[in-house]
């Protein structure tokens, strides 16, 4: 379990003009944000929804750079430079846990194309390296040939055992998948956001099963997400990020799901009037 709550620390207030002294600055122009006080996160799976632009990815940023989360194959979410215009909103969060954990990591689906290009080009540097190896040592002795070669032997071997033939040479969504398989650990917390961009609705389907898995070995996932498949995750709680406070709402009631529901029941009644 993870409480949150704001402690008042940071101002948001723009400087300068004195007639907009009073207009608090981003994040805290957004309502969800400038409204919320404190927020319980004491399922296994909490679901933030909303609207592009009510908060829900801004409040998912803040908490995983209050929490010191790992940003995916790469560092702390405190350092990434593209999550800046959300820190001053993460110094005003106060976290607490019923058991804190520094395992699990924070994930944005376009990261995880920013990581599967990095895992391609060090697999691309690795057998470079190993060739030259290979080359330079032609003329010596086997024993002196394989101690030079066996770092790079070892990495990508390490690399085959996570990915496979390469987790580049996948598709998107069996990519996305294969690197949960290979991320979850037990007891692990996992913040998400837009999980489902990569992914079909039949791999959401999978997805949500190894979400499952992960919960099962005590692990805690918070993701922002725009499905209703994913909205459909067993036990969660979801908050809707369309109401000024945010509030706790049932899967059926989600305009998310009523809005999908009713297209594909009747799609011709919505594309006659685009």
């Amino acid at each position: 379990m993870i409480h949150l709550t704001r402690i008042g620390r940071a101002s948001g207030r723009r400087g300068g003009d004195p007639e907009r002294h009073d207009r608090p600055a981003f994040p805290f122009d957004i309502p969800a944000v400038a409204t919320l006080s404190e927020l319980v996160l004491d399922r296994p799976v909490t679901i933030l929804v909303g609207e592009n632009g009510s908060g829900k990815s801004t409040l998912l940023e803040a908490i995983a750079i209050a929490a010191k989360a790992t940003t995916a194959g790469s560092s702390d979410a405190a350092d990434d430079e593209t999550l800046a215009g959300v820190r001053s909103l993460a110094a005003d969060l106060r976290l607490s846990w019923a058991s804190r954990t520094h395992r699990g990591f924070f994930l944005r689906a376009e990261d995880f194309f920013g990581f599967a290009r990095r895992m391609a080009t060090m697999r691309s540097d690795l057998e470079a390296g190993l060739a030259q190896v290979l080359v330079e040592y032609a003329d010596r002795e086997a024993f002196a040939r394989d101690l030079a070669a066996g770092p790079y032997r070892k990495e990508l071997r390490e690399l085959e055992r996570r990915y496979g033939d390469g987790i580049d040479t996948h598709s998107h969504g069996e990519a996305f998948l294969a690197f949960f398989r290979d991320r979850f650990v037990p007891g692990g917390t996992y913040f998400l956001d837009e999980p489902e961009a990569p992914l079909s609705p039949f791999r959401q389907l999978a997805f949500l099963a190894l979400v499952g898995e992960a919960v099962a070995t005590g692990c805690q996932v918070v993701m922002a997400t725009h499905s209703p498949i994913l909205l459909a995750c067993p036990d969660a709680a979801i908050w809707s990020f369309d109401t000024t406070p945010i509030r706790r709402v049932e899967w059926r009631d989600l305009e998310h799901v009523t809005l999908t529901r009713d297209f594909l029941n009747d799609p011709e009644a919505f594309l006659r009037h685009l």
